[in-house]
């Protein structure tokens, strides 16, 4: 359903992103993960036609955006950072004025916007204006809007960013129920629970390029490793332990009181075999370990 290959863009004279390389298949959710800076979003305004790319090219449903764009916007949808809906009209109307845009007309609305308003719990708020909705509610009329002319490619840019536990669980419903109807999803998001939960394969940019692509386990073991170890910096032997660690090139990362120090299976047997009777934890690395190494990395 998606397609992008080779996406160039400088913004300032700096190249922003530089050579990226993204597809989404139907029914698919995509994480487009990476620090602040990476990309991400100068990528996605690239893919839904807010910005132009130097080089490059876009596919949404088979359709050339440069080329015929009209059908490639037809197909595609967008949920946005910001709120962005119009708060002279009610909820009803938010969702009508948007549907007026897309040719051709969108065939029995009425009957799709209260479909939408149904499936996404904003019946009893229908007549309200928008701006009187909570934060959770106000996502899910954004992302009702994103799809209300049906679109095969949505994309999502930090669709839970300021809203409550409860709020970002009832979005991630939503996410599913997106995937469920066989649209390709593509998501930003800082939430590293969030990212790993929804989506089915995720994308890492780092200075605008591609890092790695794939499940979030083959992500972290391409990245991050295998193990992490976590050691108090009070521990009896902690310093000792450092000491060994950094001669040996594995870098530590400060997490308060704690190093934490990624390390693959043969590194972590020479740990314990060094150092017998220290405490410490051992765990699977996850998506904030990733983000831990990516920011080190930039350091270098």
């Amino acid at each position: 359903m998606l397609e992008v290959r080779g996406l160039v863009k400088h913004l300032g004279g700096k190249p922003v992103v530089n050579g990226v390389d993204l597809t989404c298949r139907a029914g698919e959710v995509i994480g487009l993960l990476g620090p602040n800076g990476a990309g991400k979003t100068t990528t996605l305004r690239m893919c839904y036609g807010f910005l132009r790319p130097e080089a490059g090219s876009i596919r949404i449903a088979g359709h050339d955006l440069a080329t015929d764009g009209d059908r490639a916007r037809r197909a595609l949808g967008v949920c946005t950072q910001d709120d962005t809906f119009d708060t002279d009209f009610t909820v009803r109307g938010n969702l009508e004025q948007t549907a007026r845009y897309y040719r051709p007309k969108i065939e029995n609305l009425a009957a799709r916007i209260d479909a939408l308003l149904a499936q996404f719990g904003l019946e009893e708020y229908a007549d309200q204006k928008p701006d009187r909705l909570s934060g959770g509610f106000k996502r899910r009329l954004m992302i009702a809007r994103s799809v209300v002319h049906g679109p095969q490619v949505v994309f999502l840019d930090e669709p839970t960013t300021g809203l409550d536990p409860q709020a970002r669980m009832a979005v991630w419903e939503l996410v599913a129920r997106l995937r469920a109807e066989g649209m390709a999803v593509v998501l930003t998001t800082h939430y590293m629970d969030e990212a790993e939960r929804l989506s089915d394969r995720l994308v890492l940019l780092q200075d605008g390029k591609v890092r790695a692509s794939g499940t979030t386990r083959v992500l972290l073991g391409d990245v991050v490793g295998e193990h992490v170890v976590i050691l108090a910096h009070a521990a009896p032997e902690a310093g000792s332990a450092a000491d060994w660690l950094r001669a040996r090139g594995d870098p530590l990362t400060a997490v308060l009181s704690d190093w934490h120090v990624a390390l693959d299976a043969a590194g972590l047997a020479a740990f314990v075999a060094a150092f017998p009777g220290l405490r410490y934890e051992v765990r699977p690395p996850n998506l904030d370990d990733l983000f831990l190494a990516l920011e080190r990395e930039g350091r270098r």
